[in-house]
């Protein structure tokens, strides 16, 4: 019998995956399983119905859902899943992906979507790993050593701004 993975990742388009890889790259940092799958809900909506029904016998924890322009997929998942939504806003070439992100914060109620910035599949797959975490505490020692990390990477930062300058900081970059 094959793993149970903890993260449905979907994705309207192919287009979407070079974004939603930076959440599979945060996944992978903190040993969360995950599949992934490019379904369109307006193209293949059966399809994505099925996967609806498929996730919660997948024992996901969390789905996260990119999509752009009308975004439905997202809002759909959420209708579809009991279990959190992710939704990742995707950038587009008409509106720069506000018409994505208006899209996806407004669900009506009863049918959540937690949704990040624009393009931020890094901030959803650490919002996914916060989730995960509430019920695993290895987990949440990793989540809070990340963060801790971040921290300390600012620190680095002020440091050496101080030491050389903003001048020669900024030629570094």
């Amino acid at each position: 019998m094959a793993e149970k993975k903890q993260v449905g990742i979907i994705m309207g388009s192919d287009s979407d995956l070079s974004v939603m890889s930076q959440a599979m790259k945060v996944l992978d940092e903190f040993g969360i399983s995950y599949d992934v799958d490019i379904i369109s809900a307006h193209r293949e909506p059966q399809e994505l119905f099925d996967w609806g029904k498929q996730a919660e016998e997948r024992d996901y924890k969390v789905v996260i859902a990119g999509a752009g322009k009308a975004a439905a997929l997202p809002g759909m998942c959420a209708a579809l899943v009991p279990i959190p939504v992710i939704g990742i806003p995707m950038k587009t070439s008409d509106l720069g992906g506000e018409d994505s992100l208006f899209s996806i914060v407004q669900m009506p109620s009863g049918i959540p979507v937690a949704t990040v910035a624009i393009n931020g599949a890094k901030n959803a797959g650490i919002l996914a790993a916060k989730i995960i975490a509430v019920g695993d505490p290895a987990l949440m020692d990793k989540v809070k050593k990340y963060g801790t990390s971040l921290k300390e990477e600012v620190k680095g930062k002020n440091a050496r701004l101080h030491e050389i300058g903003w001048e020669k900081y900024l030629e570094e970059k």
